[in-house]
């Protein structure tokens, strides 16, 4: 009984570190007061309105957009047949290879971007916009290879063979035989590497110049000269978003066999 009770204290615990956070923000988003406060000055979705309003947050919301979509498309291009050769192949620096690409998640994000802030834009005269994309593409590459890693090595590779026994080429078997079988791993790790690509702080930090921020790096500028309840609004949509996308991912793929 005493056991029980104990892991019933624990869990409830653990419930309230998690998303202690997540309540009192949405508390501050709906806040009637003029200042980001808790508890909230009584109840109003005028600073939920005022998000779509404010001109940077559009902007910014399009630009993270951008990256998050066409960067993870990129890393998947790049990724797929990285996996592919991992999965099917011995590599002779497979481990090599493999260390590589899981470089971005091993190094912190902060010195990923001030090395591409020192070497790539400040010497080559890069613009941030091109910099902001091949750092999120780097980012998000080692989660398309791990989900669809795991998404091959569900896939029995005689079925491959087979097909090829029968006359299709290597590279019809991968189009007609591969990629419809993994599809759903594909879509996992597209939406992994798009939630991960929106919500990137560090690097964006060090990429972002005049006009060119991404929407998290907007929320920071704009808490530096206003105080007012829209960010936590902004925050809690922002939540939503991704709870959203994680839910139907698990929902409809079962998300969670692939990471």
């Amino acid at each position: 009984m005493t056991s029980r009770l104990l892991s019933y204290v624990t869990l409830t615990l653990v419930l309230i570190f998690l998303l202690g956070p997540f309540v009192i923000i949405v508390a501050a988003a709906l806040s009637g007061g003029e200042t980001l406060a808790f508890p909230p000055q009584g109840l109003s979705l005028k600073w939920v309105m005022k998000v779509f309003e404010v001109e940077s947050f559009r902007a910014s919301f399009a630009l993270s957009m951008f990256l998050a979509i066409f960067g993870t498309l990129a890393a998947l291009v790049l990724g797929v047949p990285v996996a592919y050769a991992a999965s099917r192949y011995r590599l002779p620096f497979g481990e090599t290879i493999r260390t590589i690409v899981s470089a971005p998640i091993i190094v912190p994000g902060i010195i990923v971007g001030l090395a591409l802030l020192r070497y790539l834009v400040i010497p080559l005269d890069v613009s941030v916009g091109l910099a902001l994309f091949i750092a999120h593409t780097a980012l998000i590459l080692p989660y398309a290879v791990r989900v669809v890693s795991a998404s091959l090595d569900n896939l029995r590779s005689d079925i491959e063979e087979a097909a090829v026994i029968l006359g299709s080429s290597r590279v019809a078997t991968f189009f007609r035989i591969v990629l419809p079988n993994i599809q759903s791993g594909i879509l996992a790790a597209f939406i992994l590497g798009f939630v991960t690509s929106f919500n990137q702080v560090p690097v964006s930090l060090f990429l972002s110049g005049p006009g060119v921020r991404t929407l998290p790096i907007d929320m920071i500028w704009y808490m530096e000269i206003t105080y007012d309840p829209s960010v936590a609004a902004l925050a809690a949509l922002l939540a939503f978003l991704s709870i959203s996308i994680v839910f139907l991912a698990e929902r409809f793929l079962g998300f969670s066999r692939y990471v």
